[in-house]
C-alpha cells in the first residue's frame, strides 16, 4: 500500500520511538518480529501523517499499544483510528497492562482477530 501523504520528516521521530524501548512495545515486538508470528510487521511505522506502534501490509493491520499516556488522547486516538480505517486498515487496540500480564492471551486474541 503506498501513502501519498508520507511524511519523510516522520522517519527520524520513528527511529526515535523504536530506541526508546517501552516495556510493553519489546514484548510484543518479540512475540511477532522476524516473521516469528506468520506475517512480517514494522514497528514504529510512519503511514501519511501518524507513526503507528505496529503494521503488517500484508493483513492492512495496525496494532496500537495504550499505554498511560493515551488517557489523555482519546480524542486525538479517535480521530486517528478513524482516519487509517478511511484508508483501508483495520486497527487493534491493547492495553499496556495486558501486554506486561499476559502476552500470550494478547497474541491469541490477535490470531482470533485475524482470523475474522
Amino acid at each position: 500500500m503506498t501513502f501519498a501523504n508520507y511524511y519523510h520528516k516522520l522517519k527520524p521521530r520513528a527511529r526515535e520511538l523504536r530506541k526508546q524501548g517501552i516495556l510493553a512495545e519489546v514484548l510484543f515486538w518479540r512475540q511477532i518480529k522476524a516473521k516469528k508470528f506468520g506475517y512480517h510487521f514494522y514497528r514504529q511505522k510512519p503511514l501519511s501523517n501518524y507513526i503507528v506502534d505496529f503494521y503488517c501490509p500484508a493483513l492492512k493491520l495496525v496494532v496500537e499499544i495504550d499505554g498511560s499516556s493515551h488517557q489523555d488522547k482519546k480524542q486525538y486516538d479517535k480521530l486517528r483510528e478513524e482516519f487509517l480505517q478511511s484508508i483501508g486498515l483495520r486497527v487493534i487496540r491493547f492495553s499496556d497492562a495486558e501486554i506486561k500480564d499476559n502476552i500470550h492471551n494478547v497474541i491469541k486474541i490477535l490470531k482470533e482477530k485475524i482470523l475474522e
